[in-house]
């Protein structure tokens, strides 16, 4: 039976990538903190192996590789919440970057010789100008938050394990992705629970929001960890790889589609503590170089993803 290490098991894609291994015939293991939340995980705890370890700890990484075994590793770890790096930079940046390097340097140190996924994000690209939509993965790196500098780092610290040390690294670039158990700080998931909210007089019937006019790629989670499971068994090592939609929406559609899921009647409000102190205002990718190399594309419909994300939330509010 192969082995998955998963860092990051506890979180929504991490849930879901546990789910889909089992369901695959994969021995699971995951980190978690001692602070970590197991709501995501609670229906398949006693399926898996959770490992005590902190990104930050190196020797905690040393540990959780001599547990695990692993025959792949998928790197989801990370301070991932783009406003939360303006707020805490040098956590986001210590966190994501350095808990890479101790993962790469305790897989280079052991005796395993696992396939490593590092999950990048379209937040790299950051700005992108109209002619360079859709977004290839040969596009300038241009971040424009510290999340998406702090993946940048993560990405190339792959390419750098990979080219000075063999490790077989894939890197990916997922934009963005959504479904039930999305963080609530998230856009999609935000304005979800928001309905459920008002739906069941827990809110009067405003919705606050911030930058509508931004245009997002978006994609289903399930879809997102079958492709991640591609990228380890079929990608080629070293290489990096968009996996996105090929569609963006603003934000405003978005909220529309949800809005058209609900009978109640719901005014829209802007908050400007929404609003982030500069904002990408395109991501649009390019996934054909990962459906070439593995023959991935999305299956899930966008109106069935935000239907199963409201109904998360109408069932989590009950």
């Amino acid at each position: 039976m192969k082995r998955a290490l998963i860092t990051g098991i506890t979180g929504f894609v991490g849930s879901h990538l546990a789910e889909f291994l089992l369901e695959n015939g994969l021995e699971v293991y995951g980190t978690v903190r001692f602070r970590s939340n197991m709501e995501n995980i609670i229906h398949i705890k006693d399926k898996i192996k959770l490992i005590q370890a902190d990104m930050k700890d190196s020797h905690s990484m040393d540990l959780a590789i001599k547990e695990s075994e692993p025959d792949f590793i998928f790197h989801l770890a990370a301070q991932s919440f783009v406003p939360m790096s303006w707020r805490a930079p040098a956590e986001t940046l210590e966190t994501n970057i350095i808990g890479t390097s101790h993962l790469l340097e305790a897989v280079r140190k052991s005796e395993f010789n696992p396939v490593v996924h590092i999950a990048g994000s379209s937040e790299e690209y950051g700005l992108v100008f109209p002619n360079e939509t859709p977004i290839k993965e040969t596009n300038p790196l241009r971040p424009l938050s510290p999340y998406g500098v702090s993946k940048v780092a993560e990405d190339l610290l792959g390419w750098q394990y990979y080219k000075s040390y063999n490790i077989k690294v894939i890197r990916t670039r997922a934009f963005n992705h959504t479904g039930p158990r999305r963080g609530e700080q998230f856009v999609t998931s935000n304005f979800a629970k928001q309905i459920a909210m008002i739906e069941k007089g827990y809110q009067k019937p405003v919705i606050y929001v911030g930058n509508l006019e931004a245009k997002r790629d978006f994609t289903d989670v399930r879809d997102i960890v079958k492709a991640y499971w591609l990228a380890v068994n079929k990608g080629k090592y070293g290489e990096v790889y968009n996996i996105c939609s090929g569609v963006s929406r603003s934000i405003q559609s978005v909220l529309e589609m949800l809005l058209s899921l609900t009978n109640v009647n719901i005014k829209i409000e802007v908050d400007p503590a929404r609003l982030r102190p500069s904002d990408v205002e395109i991501l649009e990718g390019d996934y054909s170089k990962f459906n070439k190399q593995t023959g991935w594309e999305p299956s899930i419909p966008f109106e069935k993803t935000m239907e199963d994300l409201l109904n998360y939330w109408r069932e989590k509010l009950k």
